[in-house]
Parts: C-alpha cells; structure tokens; sequence
C-alpha cells in the first residue's frame, strides 16, 4: 500500500506542477520534453540491474516501450487540444473514466474475480470521478468535438493497461526503473521530432524557465509510473483494486491540494464526489 500512495502523490504533484506553469508562464511543450528526458535520467541513474544501454533493444518488452511512448505524446497533446475546446473538465473525466478499461481487461484476461460490494465501489468510484471534476462553465460537447474525450478515454485505458501487461509478463521487478526510463526516452524522443518540425515553421526560444519546469516535473513523473508498478505486484490487492484507488484518490487529493495551494473553490457537487470517492476506496481496498 505504501506504493500505492507514493504513486498517488507524485501523481497528484503533476497536476499542482501543472497549475505552476501558467503562474510562472512556463513554456507548455518544451517543459514536457525536458520532463520525459529528466524521468529518463531518474530510472537510469536509479537502475542497479548492470544493464547496459546496447541490451537494452534486445529485451522483449523494448518495443513495447517505444509505443507507449508515442502514446504518451498523442495522448498528452490530445488532452490539451480536449482542454482547450471541451474544458479542463471534460478532459479530467474522460482521463480518470479510463480506468475501466484495465479494470474490465483483469477480469476478461487475468480471471479476477470482482464481487458485487466491489463492483459497486468501481460504479462509484466512476460517478465520483464525474462529480469532482465537473466545474461550473464547463464548455458543452457537440456531435463533430466527441471524438476527442472519447480519443482521450481510450488512449489513457490503453496506457494503463499496457503498464498493468508489462507488470504481469514482460517486465522483471528490477528492470522497472529501465523499463520506465525507456518508456520516457521514447517520449522525449517522438516529443524532440515533434519540435524540430514546429521550429522550422514558427522559431521559438526555450526559456530557461521551462527547462526548470520540465526537470521539477520529470522527477515524480517518473516515481508515478515507477511506484505504480511496484503496486501492481502488491498480492493483497488486484489490479482492478489498484488502478481503481489510484484513480480516484488522484483526483481527490489534487483536488484537496487544488484547495489548499490555490484557494480553488468546489462547489456541491465536488464536495458529494470527493465523498463518493472516499466510500468508493473504502469499499474497493476492503473488500
């Protein structure tokens, strides 16, 4: 369980780094960039497998990690283009509403077994989702702007799933910091040929602002994926379980934090999924 809470608040951490950024005018796109190279150079500096970087190709989860990768990129530029048209709002929930897929990809694939108290957790935990995100002049959705969120919802279930596989086949338990490492420098990659395209179009200084906002992302950004592998071989709890408690309590917390740091006011509605959520994981972790 200690895992399972490292990975929530460093995950959480990236929502409040976030909000940091529009305060310090931190440049979006480079900091993410710098990001991924910055959780790349964590797990390597972390790793103690003697893994040499010309092996590295040879593993059998190395492909995997380049699609993930580029997914992370897609995924990420998507959720902002969903922010900016549908709200912030809308991207959360279609981000977090994502957990069914692993959850339902458990049960199909890994025969885990969801009893009716949990599976109730799961429902709440979903309308939770829904209740703390929604904000008030949240933008509506129209019939030609759902593909987005839906590109979202499905993206950010095939990520996780593709962790919760790697956990369970492909990645041994001390090669996760390569591995992970690995997933990042497939980003900052893809992320790297995406800017040298957009620099010959419309040149752009990096600020040095932006490169400290990405190396403050990058470190929990790596513990978050790192932690939750770790908390993926927990026998206690099932990865329906996990990735339940994990969604939801990110919400919940960055939400907390939302008020805290930045005096962020919730309205009725916040307040019942912030209570919903915390039913939820009380249901999901116990039973």
């Amino acid at each position: 369980m200690i895992d399972l809470a490292l990975s929530i608040l460093c995950s959480s951490l990236i929502f409040v780094i976030f909000k940091l950024y529009a305060r310090f005018r931190v440049q979006t796109l480079y900091a993410i960039i710098v990001n991924y190279i910055t959780a790349c150079s964590v797990g390597f500096i972390l790793s103690d497998t003697g893994l040499h970087l010309a092996e590295i190709p040879t593993k059998k989860w190395f492909i995997g990690t380049l699609f993930l990768g580029l997914l992370f990129i897609i995924i990420f530029n998507l959720m902002a283009r969903t922010s900016q048209i549908l709200g912030v709002s809308v991207a959360s929930v279609a981000t977090k509403m994502s957990l069914t897929i692993p959850v339902l990809l458990g049960v199909i694939f890994y025969g885990e077994d969801l009893g009716p108290l949990k599976m109730l957790g799961i429902l709440l935990a979903l309308t939770a989702v829904y209740f703390t995100s929604v904000k008030k002049g949240s933008m509506a959705i129209t019939r030609r702007s759902l593909y987005l969120p839906l590109l979202v919802f499905l993206g950010s279930g095939v990520i996780d799933a593709s962790i919760q596989y790697a956990e369970q086949y492909m990645v041994p338990s001390e090669e996760f910091p390569v591995f992970s490492s690995t997933v990042f420098a497939s980003a900052a990659l893809c992320g790297l040929v995406f800017v040298i395209f957009k620099h010959f179009r419309s040149p752009e200084q990096i600020l040095p602002r932006s490169i400290l906002g990405g190396i403050a992302l990058g470190v929990p950004n790596f513990f978050s994926i790192y932690f939750l592998l770790r908390a993926l071989q927990n026998e206690a709890l099932n990865s329906a379980s996990i990735f339940t408690i994990n969604n939801v309590a990110i919400v919940m917390f960055s939400t907390l934090l939302g008020i805290l740091l930045f005096k962020e006011v919730l309205s009725a509605k916040n307040w019942v999924g912030i209570m919903m959520a915390i039913f939820s994981i009380l249901l999901v972790a116990i039973f």
